[in-house]
């Protein structure tokens, strides 16, 4: 098979199965594409917006990762699974006698910056292993509590045991131990029993093509949901360089630059074209982070 060069942005509405490394690899044979990958994972039971990168895109990977997050979340009460989540044996039951106000007040608990301990069915490793093969092979080990935000909670709907909640997050929030950690908070245990990703940053569900409806377009017209690299970084601030200095700066030069603000911004030549992203400062030196290369 012929590859190609594409460099874009897809929304992929990833379904509940595969693994997002799968559905990833597929897509990259739909496109034809050299060079893919994906800025933030979904587990296979998960559903939603994946963001999937091909070609110079994938350098501006960070930038969705970083990104808060937003999910519709099913909440399991009075039921525990080894890893907290649909996927798992279930450990433990026990009953649930929760009203309207402990709700409101265990979801209280959960909003803001909040210390979240990491699951063990999780990616994170310990000693060289992944914490989630440990698990299966029936170890535990240490894990170091972390300062997630969790800026928005919200109950949707209850459902008998089942609470269906609307979550937006920062990244490294794990949702399904927020539903351990809200089971616990209400006198009972919990799992989630589902999850689907409906934001990341500014780039939302309904702007995403679902894998089937991708699989029976032609090469054209999958191509034509690739949006530039660029909308990646659309909540960075703009530089524009003149023409010297966009050369400096795409030779991997730093440059004086009297707009130059502290932090990461998005680099432009005159002409309009995107050079990377930059990192100012101190004073008004602007360095290159991540370079758009151009043929």
């Amino acid at each position: 098979m012929q590859h190609y060069k594409l460099d874009g942005v897809l929304l992929l509405d990833k379904p509940v199965g595969p693994s997002s490394n799968a559905v990833l690899q597929a897509v990259k044979r739909l496109l034809e594409a050299e060079k893919a990958g994906h800025a933030g994972t979904l587990d296979p039971l998960a559903s939603g917006l994946l963001l999937l990168l091909f070609g110079e895109a994938t350098k501006f990977a960070q930038f969705g990762l970083d990104a808060i997050k937003e999910y519709r979340a099913q909440v399991q009460l009075g039921v525990a699974t080894v890893s907290g989540d649909a996927e798992g044996a279930v450990i433990e039951r026990r009953p649930v006698c929760v009203d309207e106000a402990s709700l409101a007040q265990a979801l209280a608990g959960l909003r803001g910056a909040i210390e979240q301990v990491p699951p063990m069915y999780s990616a994170l490793k310990h000693a060289g292993q992944p914490l989630y093969a440990l698990a299966r092979a029936g170890q535990s080990a240490p894990r170091v509590a972390r300062q997630v935000t969790v800026h928005e909670l919200e109950l949707l709907e209850r459902a008998g045991d089942v609470l269906h909640l609307r979550v937006r997050c920062s990244k490294g929030t794990y949702v399904r131990q927020l539903a351990v950690d809200l089971g616990l908070a209400l006198g009972t245990v919990a799992h989630l029993c589902g999850l689907r990703r409906t934001a990341i940053a500014r780039f939302r569900l309904d702007q995403a093509v679902a894998l089937d409806d991708l699989q029976a377009l032609d090469a054209q017209g999958r191509r034509a949901w690739l949006l530039p690299p660029e909308r990646l970084l659309e909540d960075l601030p703009r530089l524009e360089l003149p023409a010297p200095l966009a050369e400096r700066f795409l030779n991997g030069q730093a440059v004086v630059h009297a707009a130059a603000r502290p932090g990461p911004c998005r680099v432009y030549a005159q002409a309009g074209a995107l050079l990377g992203v930059g990192e100012a400062g101190p004073g008004e030196q602007l360095r290159p982070a991540r370079l758009f290369a151009r043929v």
